[in-house]
C-alpha cells in the first residue's frame, strides 16, 4: 500500500473515530490535512478578526510551513493510527 493508499485511508479511518479528539487534537489533525494536501498556508490569513476558530485553523496550518507532503502524510497517518487505538 503506497503512503497516499494509507493518506486516505487514514482520513476516512478519521470520520470514524469513537471518541471525539480535544481541541488541539482537531486543529493538529485539521494542520496536518491541509499541509499534505495544499502544502503551506497562503500568507494572508483569515481577515475577520472576530472569526477565533478560523484564526486557531490558520495559524496550526502555518506553524507546519515547510513540512514536506510525504512528511505531513506519514505524521497524519500515525497520528489517526494512535486515536484508533
Amino acid at each position: 500500500m503506497t503512503l497516499k493508499e494509507q493518506f486516505e485511508a487514514a482520513v476516512a479511518g478519521s470520520k470514524l473515530l469513537t471518541a471525539r479528539p480535544d481541541n488541539d487534537t482537531l486543529l493538529k489533525i485539521y494542520s496536518l490535512y491541509k499541509q499534505a494536501t495544499e502544502g503551506d498556508a497562503p500568507d494572508d490569513g483569515p481577515t475577520n478578526p472576530f472569526d477565533f476558530i478560523a484564526k486557531a485553523k490558520y495559524n496550526a496550518w502555518s506553524d507546519l510551513g515547510g513540512l514536506a507532503t510525504d512528511a505531513a502524510m506519514q505524521q497524519y497517518i500515525d497520528l489517526i493510527n494512535k486515536l484508533k487505538g
